[in-house]
């Protein structure tokens, strides 16, 4: 089984901006949709913790590797950024998987 192109790793400065990072349109040109989504205090928790907490997000976001093309954590920020392809409730569905996985994740934003 391959593992998803999933980019999801702690943030805790960069230079480049997500805009940059995070892709607009897939392989095809086709526009990609992202949201947003908060977990509050995991900067502070236990490097253990936050480590096991970005075990569950990416377990979570692999059970959708059809529509996952790009995920980050910025830490910093407690910020989960997730970019998908436009499939009719999969926001919805990728939310819900990240929330049964991490109680404490709060959908904040969708574009």
């Amino acid at each position: 089984m391959n593992l998803p192109k999933i980019s999801l790793f702690p943030l805790l400065d960069s230079a480049e901006p997500l805009s940059k990072r995070a892709p607009a349109v897939d392989e095809n040109g086709k526009a990609l949709s992202d949201f947003m989504m908060i977990i509050p205090g995991l900067r502070d928790k236990p490097r253990q913790l936050i480590q096991q907490t970005m075990t569950e997000i990416h377990a979570a976001l692999s059970c959708f590797q059809h529509a996952v093309v790009f995920a980050e954590l910025n830490l910093k920020l407690n910020l989960l950024w997730v970019s998908i392809r436009p499939l009719h409730g999969i926001r919805c569905e990728i939310a819900d998987a990240v929330r049964l996985r991490v109680p404490d994740a709060r959908l904040v934003s969708h574009i």
